[in-house]
């Protein structure tokens, strides 16, 4: 197979026109957050303070065009202890990409333990994340102040079709920040799915596996990820960081889950960070691809990531969130016990 790099500018901010920008990327504790309003032609201005899933932190707040300085006007975001998201409301209607407001929180390091794999190979269980909860809303953990930056998603476009990923920084913020970082800089530009495991040794569907540039399963992008306490759950279309037997060893390498069943067992113990929201079917295309080496999963002829894009995600509507929803485990053919077992695990 032939293949052609497709090489395209991605912007690092929000577009000039955008009608919410932050003023900077950092807001250390104790100082004003303030963000830049523009929109022309309209007295009715709100901005709205929201979770993931559209729950209002505070009724909208009236503003204006200009600077506004968020932290008098929506309170309630110095006091945040998971990412959230501020949307600007023209007419009472969403407009352009939400600000993701990220608090700068101390590390909860994840507590492990020794255990055996059901073969007998012992391997680090996650079995739960330190230091133990204390007095106070953030559990005692030492707040420095809010990363802002404009909401965006990333869109992988591959030789067997494009995959459009929302970001889920509410549930993994650093990680989020670090597939964001790669992805603007080219990193997975390239970039082949090395690993393809179509079918545990259960028969359920279970990952496909990239962002590695040497092909090998080793490359990585010259450091390593500590680890969040992701909730999100491993199910179809879910992104989640792949790593070795030390639970900080993640930095660049990523897999896209293929089913509840087959991965659910990896809850807790690898950090989820995203899920698809358009692209089911090149998923399924690049789980279904022939197979070169059973026991590793390296496919006979691996599908490439052409260029992964950062675009501006949709608009968030109050008591909604996204627009859009994760992509469905719906699949066509058969079912999993009965196509056949190209790689069990």
């Amino acid at each position: 197979m032939t293949w052609t790099l497709v090489v395209m500018v991605v912007a690092a901010a929000a577009a000039p026109d955008a009608p919410l920008r932050s003023d900077r990327l950092y807001f250390g504790a104790g100082t004003p957050v303030t963000v830049r309003v523009d929109v022309a032609g309209s007295d009715d201005v709100a901005l709205a303070l929201m979770e993931a899933d559209g729950t209002l932190l505070a009724p909208p707040r009236a503003t204006r065009s200009g600077s506004v300085d968020v932290s008098a006007l929506l309170p309630e975001c110095l006091d945040l202890t998971r990412s959230c998201y501020l949307q600007c409301l023209v007419g009472g209607l969403p407009s352009g990409s939400a600000l993701v407001f990220q608090p700068m929180l101390s590390r909860l390091a994840p507590r492990t333990e020794q255990a055996r794999r059901p073969d007998g190979t012992p391997y680090t269980r996650i079995v739960g994340w330190g230091p133990p909860p204390e007095d106070g809303p953030r559990d005692g953990r030492v707040y420095s102040g809010l990363r802002v930056y404009p909401e965006r998603d990333v869109v992988l476009h591959t030789t067997l079709g494009d995959i459009t990923v929302a970001m889920r920084p509410d549930e993994a913020p650093n990680t989020v920040w670090n597939f964001l970082h790669l992805s603007e800089g080219g990193f997975y530009d390239g970039v082949a799915f090395h690993r393809v495991v179509p079918l545990t040794r259960h028969g359920h569907p279970f990952v496909i596996q990239a962002g590695d540039p040497t092909g090998t399963g080793e490359g990585e992008p010259g450091y390593w990820l500590p680890i969040e306490p992701s909730r999100l759950p491993h199910e179809f279309g879910v992104i989640s960081m792949a790593r070795a037997d030390d639970p900080d060893s993640a930095g660049s390498q990523f897999f896209f889950c293929l089913s509840r069943d087959g991965t659910a067992r990896l809850d807790g113990q690898y950090c989820a960070f995203g899920n698809a929201v358009d692209g089911a079917a090149t998923i399924r295309a690049i789980a279904e691809v022939e197979l070169a080496d059973v026991s590793t999963g390296r496919p006979q002829d691996p599908p490439v990531i052409l260029a992964a894009v950062v675009v501006n995600a949709p608009p968030r509507t109050p008591g909604t969130g996204r627009p859009d929803r994760p992509v469905s485990e719906t699949r066509s053919g058969p079912p999993a016990e009965t196509r056949p077992r190209r790689k069990p695990r």
